[in-house]
């Protein structure tokens, strides 16, 4: 039976799968001040206008309904697996969950199932196009289920960011402890916690080094690089993210590279400059 994968906006998935794989992204909304953000505007056009605007952009989670209506696109007999951001930073995950209690209520046949990611962005993008390569080949909903379950406690995300600016203002991390990091031009190593949550992993001076970090963690584990997939996101700073690919690729030559500019909903957070890798 064919499996249909959806996600949403918080994966920053590259366009290329979406389209190989035909998968559906439900979009959570970006507001500049009370100004809904163009669902099309894309990444560089919303890094531009974020650096113009006085304040932060917000983010809002997608609705239930929102979901629903990606539910109801599906094809008859096609069953569907979700696989939302971490609901320890968004709603998004309760709300597909929420979809899929009312799509059952419906009385729809096809099977929909919803896993929380327990990470985003890098770390999601690597999730689903997994799971988008291993529905060709599932027997079922709930054998490409349990795999993606297996394979969220094994994805490690790791990132760096050029500016804690919006970190700050977006209550991510403490005043304090932002305003003596970029003092002394501290690059925070940041992790994506086991619970889904963004940790301060280790302080370094410089980007470069904290670049070197990164490489570290890729040296602590055992990788298949045939059948292994590394995600590079970065915010907006294409040439430093693909010198930094070229890097990892004469030490770590995976085969298959996911490589994206971190979209708006991520962005937010990471300003301009940010690099993270997923694997």
């Amino acid at each position: 039976m064919p499996i249909k994968i959806i996600t949403d906006s918080g994966s920053d998935l590259p366009l290329e799968y979406i389209e190989k794989f035909n998968i559906s992204i439900v979009k959570l909304a970006v507001h500049f001040h009370n100004e809904k953000m163009d669902d099309n505007m894309d990444a560089c056009e919303f890094y531009s206008k974020m650096k113009e605007s006085k304040d932060l952009p917000t983010t809002a989670s997608p609705s239930p309904m929102q979901f629903l209506e990606k539910f109801r696109e599906v094809e008859a007999g096609t069953d569907i697996l979700v696989i939302s951001m971490s609901s320890n930073i968004s709603s998004t995950y309760q709300a597909a969950m929420i979809a899929k209690e009312m799509y059952e209520e419906e009385g729809h046949t096809s099977r929909v199932e919803v896993v929380d990611s327990k990470t985003f962005s890098g770390g999601l993008s690597l999730l689903v196009a997994l799971a988008a390569k291993w529905s060709q080949t599932s027997t079922c909903i709930h054998e490409l289920k349990d795999r993606v379950l297996k394979q969220v406690k094994d994805v490690s995300a790791f990132f760096t960011l050029d500016t804690l600016e919006n970190v700050i203002k977006g209550g991510r991390l403490s005043r304090l402890s932002g305003a003596v990091a970029s003092v002394l031009h501290i690059k925070l190593l940041l992790k994506i916690s086991e619970d889904g949550t963004v940790e301060v992993v280790e302080k370094n001076r410089g980007f470069q080094k904290a670049l070197s970090s990164i490489m570290a963690r890729l040296e602590d584990k055992q990788h298949d690089y045939e059948k292994g997939i590394l995600a590079i996101v970065h915010s907006n700073c294409e040439k430093r993210a693909l010198e930094f690919k070229e890097r990892i690729l004469e030490k770590h030559p995976f085969k298959e590279i996911l490589f994206s500019n971190m979209g708006p909903i991520m962005g937010v957070y990471a300003g301009e400059g940010g690099i993270g890798v997923a694997f």
